[in-house]
């Protein structure tokens, strides 16, 4: 996880297009600037943060269901619950299924576990546009370095 560059997601653990679910995984780092302020002496992942990292799972899931054909832009959150707390260093296995994908937008459900324990989730809202010039190759190039590979159509 690069907090400083909003590379929230470290890999792929799995994807499946059937079943329209990606697992991915994490780690907070062990520092960063953010822990200075929130809190000073005691680190916290801000939910937020939180948040944007189930939203960059759920995207690399859209992505790979409509293959690269449009981009998701975070439009909604949704029955978000922040159930525990995570500071540096925590494992974070993150979950993503598609709830619904129509009318050019696209709804998730997402959570983040830790050690097996419940940590938050949410239902997200993606607005499906096309993607800005350039932005496709990169995407792509992007997600297949986190490991999200997908078979010719």
């Amino acid at each position: 996880m690069r907090l400083e560059y909003f590379q929230m997601i470290d890999r792929v653990a799995a994807f499946d297009e059937a079943a329209a679910r990606l697992e991915a995984q994490s780690t907070v780092p062990g520092e960063s600037p953010v822990f200075e302020g929130h809190f000073p002496g005691h680190p916290l992942m801000p939910g937020v943060l939180l948040t944007e990292t189930m939203a960059q799972a759920s995207g690399y899931l859209i992505l790979g269901l409509c293959r690269f054909s449009h981009m998701p832009f975070l439009a909604g959150v949704e029955k978000a619950k922040f159930r525990s707390f995570v500071g540096p260093g925590a494992p974070l296995a993150i979950t993503a299924e598609l709830v619904h994908q129509g009318s050019g937008y696209a709804v998730t459900k997402a959570k983040i576990r830790s050690d097996g324990k419940a940590i938050c989730d949410a239902e997200l809202m993606f607005r499906m546009l096309p993607f800005p010039d350039g932005l496709s190759a990169r995407m792509r190039e992007q997600a297949e370095s986190l490991g999200l590979m997908l078979e010719a159509a």
